[in-house]
């Protein structure tokens, strides 16, 4: 199947009109899944990032590449967003944490050398990057020989999407599917239980449309994100002499479990994200 082209001004326009909220949802920790899922799983497996030189692909803000350089790894930021580096910038400067940012598409990294960095990172962005496929053969020119990248993004196998303008996928109660964050929690909170998850066209390739509707965003905005199967990872990966050589489904954080039970109950029965561990090949 063909894939339809999205437009790359108008993917990165999406992400400048969403970078204040997105900045206020990050910074004030209402990201639950980014704090009691994604993130937990991600660090534990970067390990010991002391005195490593790291990449962060797509950084945005710089939420997370802030944290690296807490732990002492020498951090580069990129992101496509110039006002989400705008805002990584800023933070920066407060904060004197050696962090380098550029403004850069992720498939031309021509401002960074080759064979240069210990390790990259991608938190939960490879999916919204069109050309996934440049990206990845940018992050194994810039990566040292067993250098590794570490990368989280949705689960392709249980994503919920828009395609073609129909709801695809996602937690059914009784007859009808809760797609979105805030429509799950107020089926939990009216004591509602998922009978099942529904999932369909695995392999239909178009965009589809995100809408971010939480309550806890400042305001709501949409973005656009690219489904692929994992087939289509792993042979990304390959093709730029990427070897794979781990992975996790991560489940939630007892403290996630403990503070947001209806958030994170579904977690435990479906994986929202994967993370994958990849060493560049000798």
């Amino acid at each position: 199947m063909a894939r339809r082209r999205a437009s790359g001004n108008s993917i990165m326009s999406q992400w400048d009109d969403a970078s204040e909220s997105w900045a206020d949802f990050v910074r004030k920790g209402k990201d639950w899944t980014r704090e009691e899922l994604n993130n937990p799983a991600m660090f534990q497996m970067l390990g010991n990032l002391k005195g490593k030189k790291v990449l962060d692909l797509c950084c945005g803000e710089g939420y997370n590449t802030r944290m690296m350089a807490g732990k002492g790894a020498r951090v580069t930021g990129i992101d496509f967003s110039k006002k989400m580096i705008k805002l990584a910038i800023t933070a920066e400067k407060k904060e004197r944490l050696d962090i380098e940012y550029f403004h850069s598409d992720a498939a031309d990294l021509c401002a960074l050398k080759s064979a240069s960095f210990d390790a990259a990172a991608s938190f939960m962005a490879l999916m919204d990057i069109e050309d996934y496929e440049g990206a990845i053969r940018e992050v194994a020119r810039v990566l040292k020989k067993d250098g590794r990248f570490v990368f989280a993004i949705t689960h392709p196998c249980f994503e919920a999407r828009v395609v073609r303008g129909r709801k695809i996928g996602g937690w059914v109660y009784g007859s009808q599917i809760k797609q979105w964050c805030s429509e799950i929690e107020r089926a939990a909170a009216r004591g509602e239980k998922p009978a099942y998850y529904s999932i369909d066209v695995y392999f239909d390739d178009e965009p589809d449309v995100v809408e971010w509707k939480m309550e806890r965003l400042m305001s709501h905005f949409k973005t656009t994100s690219f489904h692929r199967t994992l087939t289509e990872y792993a042979k990304a990966l390959h093709d730029a002499g990427l070897c794979i050589s781990r992975l996790d489904e991560p489940r939630p954080t007892k403290k996630g479990l403990r503070e947001h039970p209806a958030y994170f109950e579904g977690n435990l029965r479906i994986p929202h994200s994967i993370v994958v561990e990849a060493v560049k090949c000798p």
